[in-house]
């Protein structure tokens, strides 16, 4: 049947590649028959023989033994085709290539059915980066973080904070001894320079931080920040650590505070007044509207928006304010939420942090708002969102000019 249908496509005067489909498992248990099979491929015509680890259940040392055994039955160049199941479909991956496959088949992000396809972001990445091949046409490397969060926006997923070489976290470093020895060495903690891929380095700011973390935050703004304003600086950010802010997710909140203190801050509105209100219907279905006013240069800006919830309508009506003079705006999306109590001691009248993550077509950052009000931090950390994005607009066009 093999050959029959490769022999019907390739009369046809179609290339044929033929997916071998169970190769590995199919290998275990008839070894003659399962290379019979891709030999009949062969035979018939097909141009490549992609092997396929199809239930995603055979590991990095059986994947090299099998395309070894299909290497040395065919002459024809041979794929490989791995699934995720027991989380080694990159590893795999690399597995067969170092036997002698030439083509890869995957998807960008390991997006598929189940625990997914083999990641094509990372196994890029290492073909080049680590083994050394020509895989992509020159400079494309430097879009492979560009690729994999497009991909996301159009699958309409959640960024991967962790994911090698591309993640928001693939380069991130928190602890003061890491983000010290960073600043003298990178590749003490960094196995790749992150601009290789297009991904930048985040210095995160936590318990364990100190002057040495707000320093290497400060570089980017191209000021040296003296001693007596980075002291007042930690002091601030102490502070408002004990009032139950966390900037370890919320760079794009501590963005700000930075700006502020090297005077490089200048708002982009000014909120003069919001109310929201919830009522429900007949059917007793709860109905939400907020009101935002707000000044933008000399502009007074007064708009009205319903949303599912709260926070939805305020940053509904925000937007309707500022979209006129801001449209790129229109690319941010909310991409989580989280509230937490701070003093659970206060029980219902309790303060609460929350923290928002967002993400447009490029990159992904966190805000957070700490108020007795749940409304009150949502707003903060909604308007910190629009200032960031914003500045971060800003200076993606002047270094474009």
């Amino acid at each position: 049947m093999i050959a029959d249908s490769v022999r019907y496509c390739t009369a046809a005067g179609r290339e044929v590649f033929y997916d071998a489909e169970h190769f590995f498992d199919g290998l275990k248990h008839n070894r003659v028959y399962a290379l019979a099979t891709v030999c009949a491929a062969q035979d018939a015509g097909a141009r490549v023989v992609i092997l396929c680890d199809t239930n995603g259940g055979t590991l990095p040392e059986g994947i090299a033994a099998g395309v070894k055994a299909a290497r040395e039955a065919l002459s024809v160049p041979i794929g490989i085709h791995c699934h995720n199941d027991c989380d080694t479909g990159v590893a795999n991956t690399l597995a067969g290539v170092a036997q002698g496959a030439t083509q890869v088949q995957g998807t960008i992000n390991g997006i598929g059915e189940r625990c997914g396809n083999a990641d094509l972001v990372s196994i890029v990445a290492n073909l080049a980066l680590k083994y050394g091949h020509d895989v992509l046409e020159s400079a494309a490397l430097t879009r492979l973080t560009e690729l994999s969060r497009y991909v996301y926006e159009i699958a309409n997923m959640n960024f991967r904070p962790g994911q090698p070489f591309v993640g928001a976290s693939a380069f991130a470093h928190k602890g003061g001894m890491h983000t010290h020895a960073i600043a003298r060495n990178p590749i003490s903690y960094e196995h790749i320079d992150p601009q290789i891929v297009g991904n930048s380095r985040r210095i995160l700011l936590s318990e364990l931080s100190g002057q040495a973390t707000i320093t290497s935050k400060t570089t980017k703004y191209g000021k040296v920040m003296d001693k007596a304003v980075l002291a007042t600086l930690l002091n601030q950010v102490q502070d408002l650590e004990n009032k139950g802010y966390e900037f370890e997710a919320a760079e794009g909140t501590f963005d700000l505070l930075v700006r502020k203190a090297l005077g490089v801050y200048q708002p982009r509105f000014e909120r003069l007044s919001y109310r929201v209100n919830v009522d429900t219907d007949g059917q007793g279905i709860p109905v939400t509207e907020a009101t935002v006013k707000i000044r933008v240069g000399d502009r007074v800006m007064h708009t009205a928006s319903e949303g599912d919830g709260p926070v939805n309508a305020l940053d509904g009506a925000l937007r309707k304010a500022l979209m006129p003079a801001f449209p790129g705006l229109a690319d941010i999306h909310l991409a989580d939420y989280k509230v937490r109590v701070v003093n659970a001691r206060a029980e219902t009248a309790a303060r609460v942090r929350v923290v928002i993550e967002w993400r447009d077509r490029h990159d992904v950052w966190g805000t957070v708002g700490v108020s007795e009000n749940i409304i009150e931090a949502s707003w903060l950390a909604l308007a910190d969102s629009i200032e960031y994005k914003l500045f971060k607009d800003e200076e993606k066009e002047a270094h474009a000019d």
